[in-house]
């Protein structure tokens, strides 16, 4: 048994093809361990527990969930309250996006050196725009900046890239003045663009060592890094401003907490082949379907699973953690403004699910009436050996 929403989850085509996918590929740890929770989410063999309507009689069951961050069913919760949170430390301003991305060429080296590489990304990319900010030719002053660290297309194939959202300004040096940026953002793409590289060049040279080659062929020393780097154009990408803070709030809802897929996305499975939604960016984005065999979908979900530990969420700047309520509490005093306090903080599951969906979870959905209450515990399956 389990609770489903969709005709067609990731969770039965992780079931349905499990044995020809472990026949083909090899998964890490942390992707075997992404693989068994997606799998089993919400299902008997997490276990839960069963709940009575104290007036009917009517009787649900309820299954646990896994929690893992790449399942698509265990990440809305911790989006609205990360989002709720997020209103209490950011300056109520315009915001820029800004999308980092790097050369196909770099792909194979990124996804052998995880763990580097995406960090690496991220700091370059918040380096870039902090540079960029107190440069007196641009905005001439302290900014920062949210990055959120995404690897995928809109087809699941392998592309690594931040999103930045940047203030539209920044403090002044002695922080009595708030410098507003221009309607563009404050410094030019192709300015940016290569100091990202460059930037980006200088910490990686740093881990010439610690670099697993992403072809058995090849080995790592700074000439063959510099060649990679410098052969191809890197692209930063700037999109128009958000006018204020709760459409910054609201747009990084979508984004946060974001998995390769939802299962929304997925049409049905047909033979050995899984059908899905995707957006196709080179024709202005018009949606289409893709027909992939599923052993090849399961591949390409799996790219996408993190490594341990690693924080794909991160603040820069006037941001971090150690600056934020600090430089919160200026740009208030500087403005004679309030600040936006949290509404879910300390608050229970139920009381958030309440205040999410807009009524009782717990009111009986047959009578309208009684509440359905805890009758007894379902116990996990014991994992086979």
């Amino acid at each position: 048994m389990e609770n489903k929403r969709q005709k067609v989850e990731i969770a039965d085509i992780f079931r349905r093809f499990e044995s020809d996918y472990h026949q083909q590929s090899y998964m890490t740890h942390e992707q075997q361990k992404a693989f068994n929770a997606i799998m089993n989410c919400r299902s008997q063999e997490l276990g839960g527990h069963t709940l009575k309507c104290n007036n009917c009689g009517h009787v649900e069951h309820a299954y646990n969930s896994c929690r893992n961050r790449h399942c698509p069913k265990c990440q809305y919760l911790k989006q609205v309250v990360w989002v709720d949170k997020l209103k209490a430390r950011l300056l109520p301003v315009k915001y820029f996006h800004i999308v980092f991305t790097i050369p196909a060429s770099m792909h194979k080296l990124f996804y052998a050196n995880q763990v580097i590489c995406y960090d690496l990304l991220m700091k370059s990319a918040s380096q870039a725009i902090l540079k960029a900010g107190e440069n007196p030719c641009f905005l001439g002053a302290k900014t920062g900046g949210v990055a959120i660290l995404h690897t995928w297309g809109q087809a699941l194939t392998y592309h690594p890239h931040v999103h930045l959202l940047v203030p539209a300004g920044g403090f002044d040096s002695d922080q009595f003045e708030w410098i507003q940026s221009g309607k563009k953002f404050f410094a030019p793409v192709k300015a940016l663009s290569s100091l990202f590289r460059g930037i980006f060049a200088e910490n990686i040279y740093k881990h010439v060592n610690e670099l697993i080659p992403g072809n058995n062929s090849e080995t790592i020393d700074i000439d063959y890094l510099r060649n990679l780097i410098y052969k191809n154009s890197w692209n930063v990408f700037s999109k128009p401003a958000l006018s204020n803070a709760e459409k910054v709030i609201e747009y990084l809802g979508r984004y946060t907490h974001r998995v390769a897929i939802s299962n929304a996305r997925i049409l049905e499975i047909a033979d050995d082949k899984v059908h899905f939604i995707w957006k196709d960016y080179r024709q202005n984005g018009r949606t289409k379907i893709m027909k992939i065999k599923a052993v090849e979908f399961i591949n390409r979900f799996m790219m996408h699973v993190l490594p341990c530990g690693f924080y794909k969420i991160r603040y820069y700047g006037i941001f971090a953690n150690t600056l934020c309520n600090d430089m919160l509490d200026t740009y208030l005093s500087l403005n004679d403004k309030e600040m936006d306090l949290s509404s879910m903080a300390g608050k229970n599951w139920q009381d958030l699910v309440q205040d999410i969906i807009g009524y009782d979870p717990f009111l009986c959905k047959i009578c309208k009436k009684g509440m359905m209450l805890l009758h007894s515990r379902i116990d996990a399956k014991p994992r086979a050996a």
